[in-house]
Formats: structure tokens, sequence, C-alpha cells
């Protein structure tokens, strides 16, 4: 195997294998030690719940505030972008919300479904970067397996509804009962990861190379995707593997690039570049905001949409509970414009070719 400063780190071998690897492993290991805890479809506990939705679901799209908004050069570069999709995704949220609000709630569904998917598959492409001598057969296998390993799960999940667990809402994805389907994608699927396994074996042995972030990576999408759809039916279960595993390493992302590019000799000075250049209160503002902004959208979520959480969010209880579908057309898209706008944006701002990625030179380790 490489030696660890070789071996393609975003940040660090500690950053990355703590932050970025280690929650899939670490999450679907409590699911697999404690199958009583964490497969019973019992309801969440109210703390377990406000930890992992409110700070640690919720809490990482807006650590994208840090990418973007918060950013004044990144801002005035992509002024117009950063504008529009969220005004054009309240109005595609306001007419979806008012043709039914199951079709809304679908297609943000699958909306976030591909956020997932292509998260996984943006940090397998950053892990990859250093294999220039690869055939190009070698890098479809890659990009082949990091999709078997998302989508095999989730078309499972569409051929076994109901379960006891929804992306969203009871009923935001499609049923396809199919006797036949299953065995053919489990086939695809194994096949799929067995060929990569080849492949890195494969090189291993042709020159001693292992891409140990990668393929950790890989293994810890498998594994915490399967266990957490698959594996087990409890919704305790499913949100421990799907959001400390995504929700965990986007911010850990977007905390490296932010620390970087207030570092950097160049970029424009703002109040949010001074406060997070000293790193612990860097660390404290990053932290904060997030969380605050978290439980301040979740607090008008529980006020006016879902009073299940009224324990946590005491302040909101005043608000009126609407009921109006015509109202709630409206206001429902703008609560879910944070999540609507991240998963947008998501699709522009991590790219690793193109005019726009210069966010490597700040946020990639860069020693050979």
């Amino acid at each position: 195997m490489k030696p660890s400063s070789s071996q393609p780190w975003i940040a660090s071998p500690f950053v990355d294998g703590f932050f970025i690897l280690a929650p899939a492993f670490l999450t679907t290991g409590l699911v697999i030690l404690f199958p009583q805890t964490f497969g019973a479809a019992s309801d969440i506990p109210l703390w377990t719940w406000f930890i992992l939705i409110v700070c640690v679901d919720v809490a990482h799209v807006y650590s994208t505030l840090f990418r973007t908004y918060f950013d004044p050069e990144e801002f005035g570069a992509r002024r117009g972008l950063y504008t529009l999709v969220p005004l054009i995704g309240w109005m595609i949220g306001v007419m979806l919300y008012s043709r039914g609000h199951l079709i809304f709630w679908r297609v943000l569904a699958y909306l976030a479904v591909f956020h997932f998917i292509r998260q996984q598959y943006g940090f397998m492409m950053i892990y990859s970067r250093k294999e220039m001598d690869q055939p190009k057969w070698g890098r479809l296998l890659d990009q082949a397996a990091i999709y078997a390993a998302t989508l095999y799960p989730i078309a499972w999940w569409h051929t076994h509804l109901p379960r006891n667990f929804s992306w969203f809402v009871a009923g935001d994805f499609f049923s396809l009962k199919s006797s036949t389907l299953d065995p053919i994608l489990f086939t695809f699927y194994l096949a799929t990861l067995l060929a990569y396994a080849l492949k890195e074996t494969r090189a291993w042995r042709a020159n001693g190379r292992v891409n140990a972030p990668k393929n950790l990576l890989l293994v810890g999408t498998a594994i915490s995707w399967y266990v957490g759809i698959v594996g087990f039916n409890g919704d305790l279960a499913f949100t421990m593997t799907n959001v400390v595993a995504h929700g965990i390493p986007y911010m850990a992302l977007v905390w490296v690039y932010s620390r970087k590019r207030v570092t950097a000799p160049v970029g424009a000075a703002s109040l949010f570049t001074a406060l997070l250049r000293p790193r612990m209160l860097g660390m404290a503002v990053f932290v904060a905001t997030v969380f605050v902004l978290a439980y301040v959208e979740e607090g008008f979520w529980d006020g006016l949409v879902w009073r299940d959480h009224e324990a946590a969010f005491g302040w909101f209880a005043h608000l009126p509970k609407l009921a109006d579908k015509a109202t709630l057309a409206w206001v429902v898209p703008l609560l879910a414009l944070p999540q609507i706008t991240h998963y947008v944006l998501d699709g522009f701002i991590w790219r690793m070719h193109g005019g726009h990625a210069e966010w490597k030179s700040f946020t990639l380790r860069t020693e050979a």
C-alpha cells in the first residue's frame, strides 16, 4: 500500500478518516450491534431525532451558505445563479404543491435521492483524481461501482414497499412490485462490485497501489446503504445510516473549503472572513450558525405544519397550525427552500472541471 502521504486525501488522513469515511462505518456498526434498538419500527426518541435531523441533516444544508452566499467573491462571480435558483425553486415548489401535496413531496424525495447519490459519486471522483494512469474502462468501473452501491438499495426499496420508513413522507416513492426485477438488479449489483474488487486487486498486485480513501468510501457507502435500507426495516436504522453518513462528510468538506478559503492570501475581505480565520472562533461560528439556522427552520416546520415535536420547539408552539391548502401551497415550498436550493446548487459548486472549479485549489491536498 502507498504511504499515507501519497494517498489522495482531501485534507489529511485524520480529517478524511474521521469526518468523511468513518461515519458510514460507525453508524452501520451501531445498527448491526444493536438490532433490537435500531431495527424496531417504533418512533425515533425525541433527543435522537433532534441530533440526527436538526443537528446533522438540516444543519448540513445550511453549511452550503459558507460555500456560496457567505463568500462575497463567490457570490459576486455567480450572482445570477445564486439569485435565480431559490426564486425558481420556490415557484416550482408552489406549482407542484398546488397540484397535490404528495406530488410536491415525491418530486422533492427523488431530487434528494439524486443529491445523496451524486455526493457519493463526487467523493469517489475526488479520491480518484490522482489515478491518471488508470485506463478509461477502469474509471468507468469506478463510476459504475459507486452507482451500484447506491442505486440498488433504492431500487430494492421500490420493489418492497411499504416499509416502516419513508424518505420524507409516506408514499413519496412509487411502488414497483415485480418478482423478476430484483433478482436481475441484484445480479448486476454483485457483478459490478465484484468486478471493481478484482480491478483493485489486480492494480495492487501489479504495482502495489491501493487507493485507501477511494476504496473505504465505496465499502462504507455499500454497507451503509444496504444495511440501512435492505437489511433493516426501521426508521432509526435508516436515519442513522442515511443522515449521518451524508451530513457529516458534507459539513467537513465545506469546513475544509471555508478554512482554506479565508486563510488564502487572495480573496475579498468580509465579516465572515474575519470570523472564520481564527481556527477555534471560526469553528464556533461555523457550528453555531448552521445549528441555529437549522433549529429555527425546524421550529417553523413544527409550529406551522407538523406539530409533532413541540417539546423541542416551545417558542414556536404559539404559531398557528396551518390547515388551509392554499396557504400551505405557499408556505411549505418556502420552508423547504433551503433544501431545494442546497440540492440544486450542489450540482454546480463542486464540479471537478470547468471555469468555476477553482475550489479544488483551496480544498484538496496537493502534496504527492
